[in-house]
Protein backbone atom coordinates (compact mmCIF):
# COMPACT_ATOMS: atom_id res chain seq x y z
CA UNK A 1 0.00 0.00 0.00
CA UNK A 2 0.91 3.60 -0.69
CA UNK A 3 0.81 4.85 2.71
CA UNK A 4 2.62 1.72 4.15
CA UNK A 5 5.91 3.57 4.02
CA UNK A 6 4.62 6.47 6.37
CA UNK A 7 3.13 3.89 8.38
CA UNK A 8 6.50 2.72 9.41
CA UNK A 9 8.16 6.15 9.88
CA UNK A 10 4.75 7.10 12.47
CA UNK A 11 5.50 3.97 14.34
CA UNK A 12 9.26 3.87 14.28
CA UNK A 13 9.12 7.71 15.19
CA UNK A 14 11.56 8.35 12.67
CA UNK A 15 10.53 11.35 9.86
CA UNK A 16 13.63 11.37 8.88
CA UNK A 17 12.86 10.55 5.56
CA UNK A 18 9.91 13.29 4.74
CA UNK A 19 11.32 14.60 1.41
CA UNK A 20 11.02 10.75 0.20
CA UNK A 21 7.16 10.76 1.76
CA UNK A 22 5.75 14.13 0.90
CA UNK A 23 5.23 16.41 -1.74
CA UNK A 24 7.05 19.33 -1.19
CA UNK A 25 4.06 21.15 -1.20
CA UNK A 26 1.92 19.33 1.12
CA UNK A 27 -0.30 19.95 3.11
CA UNK A 28 -1.41 19.72 6.59
CA UNK A 29 -4.33 19.84 8.36
CA UNK A 30 -4.42 19.97 12.15
CA UNK A 31 -7.29 18.88 14.30
CA UNK A 32 -6.77 21.38 16.44
CA UNK A 33 -5.96 25.05 14.42
CA UNK A 34 -8.38 25.78 11.15
CA UNK A 35 -5.27 27.17 9.15
CA UNK A 36 -3.70 24.52 7.58
CA UNK A 37 0.26 24.38 7.27
CA UNK A 38 2.14 24.28 3.98
CA UNK A 39 5.65 22.80 2.77
CA UNK A 40 7.84 19.96 4.12
CA UNK A 41 9.65 22.35 6.94
CA UNK A 42 6.01 22.72 8.70
CA UNK A 43 5.38 19.07 8.51
CA UNK A 44 8.58 18.29 9.66
CA UNK A 45 8.56 19.89 12.53
CA UNK A 46 4.95 19.35 13.38
CA UNK A 47 5.69 15.42 13.02
CA UNK A 48 8.75 15.26 14.61
CA UNK A 49 7.01 17.16 17.78
CA UNK A 50 3.64 14.76 17.56
CA UNK A 51 5.95 11.72 17.69
CA UNK A 52 7.49 13.31 20.87
CA UNK A 53 4.05 14.41 22.70
CA UNK A 54 1.93 10.75 21.88
CA UNK A 55 2.30 8.08 24.22
CA UNK A 56 1.56 4.25 23.30
CA UNK A 57 1.04 5.42 19.86
CA UNK A 58 -0.07 2.64 17.50
CA UNK A 59 -2.24 1.79 14.47
CA UNK A 60 -5.53 -0.16 14.85
CA UNK A 61 -6.62 -0.11 11.30
CA UNK A 62 -5.08 0.67 7.80
CA UNK A 63 -7.65 0.97 4.92
CA UNK A 64 -6.84 2.62 1.32
CA UNK A 65 -8.21 3.09 -2.01
CA UNK A 66 -6.97 4.63 -4.89
CA UNK A 67 -4.73 7.65 -4.19
CA UNK A 68 -6.15 8.12 -0.72
CA UNK A 69 -5.60 6.19 2.96
CA UNK A 70 -7.02 6.27 6.24
CA UNK A 71 -5.05 4.80 9.23
CA UNK A 72 -6.54 4.35 12.50
CA UNK A 73 -4.42 5.28 15.70
CA UNK A 74 -5.03 5.23 19.26
CA UNK A 75 -2.69 7.17 21.59
CA UNK A 76 -2.13 8.58 25.37
CA UNK A 77 -1.17 12.15 25.94
CA UNK A 78 -0.59 12.33 29.75
CA UNK A 79 -3.87 10.21 30.95
CA UNK A 80 -5.81 11.44 28.49
CA UNK A 81 -5.99 8.53 25.74
CA UNK A 82 -7.29 9.24 22.72
CA UNK A 83 -8.51 7.65 18.78
CA UNK A 84 -7.48 9.50 15.60
CA UNK A 85 -7.09 8.86 12.35
CA UNK A 86 -4.53 10.36 9.70
CA UNK A 87 -5.95 11.08 6.48
CA UNK A 88 -3.41 10.43 3.75
CA UNK A 89 -4.33 11.86 -0.02
CA UNK A 90 -1.09 10.75 -2.67
CA UNK A 91 0.18 12.59 -5.89
CA UNK A 92 1.13 11.37 -8.84
CA UNK A 93 4.44 10.52 -7.95
CA UNK A 94 2.77 8.49 -4.91
CA UNK A 95 4.16 10.93 -2.22
CA UNK A 96 1.72 12.78 0.38
CA UNK A 97 -0.08 15.57 -0.98
CA UNK A 98 -2.56 15.93 1.72
CA UNK A 99 -2.96 14.83 5.24
CA UNK A 100 -6.03 15.27 7.69
CA UNK A 101 -5.56 14.47 11.26
CA UNK A 102 -8.80 13.72 13.27
CA UNK A 103 -9.28 13.04 16.88
CA UNK A 104 -11.67 12.02 19.43
CA UNK A 105 -12.59 12.61 22.54
CA UNK A 106 -12.52 16.06 23.18
CA UNK A 107 -10.35 15.83 26.52
CA UNK A 108 -7.79 13.60 24.30
CA UNK A 109 -7.92 16.53 21.51
CA UNK A 110 -7.45 19.27 24.18
CA UNK A 111 -4.53 17.41 26.05
CA UNK A 112 -3.19 17.15 22.38
CA UNK A 113 -3.57 21.21 21.90
CA UNK A 114 -2.08 21.87 24.95
CA UNK A 115 1.01 19.84 24.86
CA UNK A 116 1.81 20.40 21.04
CA UNK A 117 1.24 24.50 21.49
CA UNK A 118 3.31 24.27 24.87
CA UNK A 119 6.50 22.32 22.58
CA UNK A 120 5.81 24.30 20.20
CA UNK A 121 6.32 27.65 21.90
CA UNK A 122 9.23 26.42 23.28
CA UNK A 123 10.62 25.76 19.90
CA UNK A 124 9.40 28.85 18.27
CA UNK A 125 10.23 31.50 21.74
Amino acid sequence: MKSDAFKHAAEAKDFSQTEALFSPEVVFRSPVVFKPYAGLEAVGVLLGTVVEVFEDFRYVDQVETGDTAVLVFEARVGERELNGVDILRFDAEGRIAEMMVMVRPLSGLNALAEEMGRRLGAVSG
